[in-house]
């Protein structure tokens, strides 16, 4: 039996020159089924998305009939979003995009006392302000594809925004502020939860799920360029309980925040 996941004919995955965003093009191109069209948002066309780097698994490559596209997007750059709009909407003819998962993110070690204006300033523009544009660019595509559905229960193979969040930014639980304060971080997190329930309320009406998952303490593979918070999952592990994750969600998960292991977070 092959891996659990959403059942969606699109996907556009944001943020995937390496890290979780890149690790999950890799589940969804293992799945029984893969999606017609994936989306990988890169700053880096030329990268590894497109090269394979590293990505050697199964007998899979990356075009054999998924039709990988590879948009150029910086998420803090407005017009950069437009065109990957664009891109997306002459590929899908129509057809409007099932998912959306923002995971493109930045992160600054820092603490109460370090903290600067540069760094939250830097690090909400990628990782709150870069979901809100992608969400609103993109939003006539997911509606269309929430229409044509219409019969249809929430779920993320009809229309769906997925925010890669973090438990840093559980401001109930605030997590781990002993071994790490990040300040910067954490504030993004929280905001970029607020902005999930937002748009849950906003658009749960028109057929479109809106869910934060924290795809838990990761530890990059060798090579990856990121720094390891030392933590006890691996990108592979993470990933694969995402997709599990997504394709279990329904109306009862609009407006919800959950973590990589399918476990509910207060907010």
């Amino acid at each position: 039996m092959g891996m659990e996941g959403p059942s969606a004919r699109s996907v556009l995955v944001m943020g995937c020159d390496g890290g979780m965003g890149l690790e999950l093009l890799k589940r969804f191109l293992e799945l029984p089924t893969p999606p017609q069209c994936l989306f990988a948002a890169c700053t880096d066309p030329n990268g590894k998305v497109r090269t394979g780097g590293s990505l050697h698994w199964g007998q899979k490559g990356w075009c054999e009939c998924h039709h990988l596209q590879v948009p150029l997007v910086y998420v803090t750059d407005p017009t950069s979003i437009q065109a990957a709009v664009g891109r997306v909407q002459e590929e899908l003819r129509g057809a409007g995009l099932n998912l959306l998962i923002n995971s493109a993110g930045a992160r600054r070690c820092s603490t109460l006392a370090t903290e600067t204006a540069e760094n939250m300033a830097i690090i909400c523009a990628t990782n709150t302000i870069g979901p809100l544009q992608t969400s609103q660019a993109f939003m006539p595509l997911l509606k269309e594809a929430a229409e044509a559905q219409s019969g249809q229960g929430l779920s993320c193979g009809r229309a769906a925004i997925v925010n890669i969040s973090s438990v840093l930014g559980s401001i109930e639980v605030a997590e781990a502020w002993g071994e790490r304060q990040d300040v910067s971080y954490r504030c993004s997190k929280a905001a970029l939860n607020m902005l999930t329930k937002c748009l849950a309320l906003e658009y749960g009406d028109s057929g479109i799920l809106c869910v934060s998952v924290d795809p838990g303490c990761v530890v990059p593979p060798p090579g990856d360029g990121m720094v390891s918070d030392g933590g006890p999952v691996t990108l592979e592990e993470s990933t694969q309980g995402v997709l599990q994750v997504l394709a279990k969600l329904s109306d009862a998960s609009n407006g919800t925040f959950w973590d990589w292991k399918g476990r509910r977070l207060p907010w």
